[in-house]
């Protein structure tokens, strides 16, 4: 197996980690696709490794009693299994794959060595954890106060940032799903912000055109948490 150069990786945690530290992981990472719809962390069961994502989308799921509503999510910026960053190995939600891609995945007692070796380990990714609590604070914040439109334009700001282009592949099912709210309000809200020249939505797919206006539309519900990720982990 080629030896991964630091430098290479899309992954922006392990980009932001020492050389020191990142060869504390490395003879760990394993290279591993990720699937849509594939279940990553299942609810309340030993999570056997972390995933460092290199490309596609990860969802945190909250089971309720009215559904599934997403909580959270990780993409290149961010790793799959933050409980084992927090001393515990399991966790009632759920992570799933919503777009495709590829990660580096790390055992969980290999991962806890390091962190265990490394206090600057320690607190690169705890910075990744506080930036989290936050996103999901902001979650709970635009689903409690926000309108489906707004909450919408987020969750396609959220999923451009994560994927790093324009079209996104996004069904009106899984967004419902992962809103939390019924089919027929997100397509008319798809409505309202095609209407509006925002994005242009096709079967399975949008396409944003004026990302300036969709931020607008989000309100501050999009923003506090992506400038407190480039605060705690961003370059310089």
């Amino acid at each position: 197996m080629p030896r991964l150069q630091q430098s290479g990786l899309r992954n922006r945690l392990l980009g932001a980690l020492t050389a020191e530290d990142f060869a504390l992981l490395a003879p760990h990472l394993e290279a591993m696709p990720m699937t849509i719809r594939e279940i990553l962390v299942a609810a309340d069961q030993p999570i056997a490794h972390a995933l460092f994502v290199e490309e596609g989308i990860v969802s945190l799921i909250a089971d309720t009693q009215g559904g599934r509503v997403e909580i959270g999510l990780i993409g290149y910026e961010g790793m799959v299994g933050v409980p084992l960053l927090l001393g515990t190995d399991r966790t009632p939600q759920v992570a799933v794959v919503q777009a495709d891609g590829t990660a580096l995945r790390i055992g969980a007692a290999e991962l806890g060595t390091a962190l265990a070796t490394s206090p600057v380990l320690r607190g690169v990714l705890g910075r990744y954890v506080q930036s989290l609590i936050v996103q999901v604070g902001h979650t709970v914040y635009a689903n409690a106060g926000s309108n489906i439109e707004a909450r919408l334009a987020r969750w396609i700001l959220m999923t451009q940032d994560r994927l790093r282009q324009d079209e996104l592949p996004l069904t009106h099912e899984f967004m419902a799903m992962m809103l939390g709210v019924r089919r027929p309000g997100v397509t008319t809200a798809l409505h309202i912000l095609e209407g509006a020249h925002h994005i242009q939505a096709k079967r399975g797919r949008i396409t944003v055109l004026d990302r300036e206006s969709l931020k607008v539309f989000a309100g501050d519900s999009y923003g506090p948490a992506e400038v407190e990720y480039e605060r705690l982990l961003g370059e310089g």
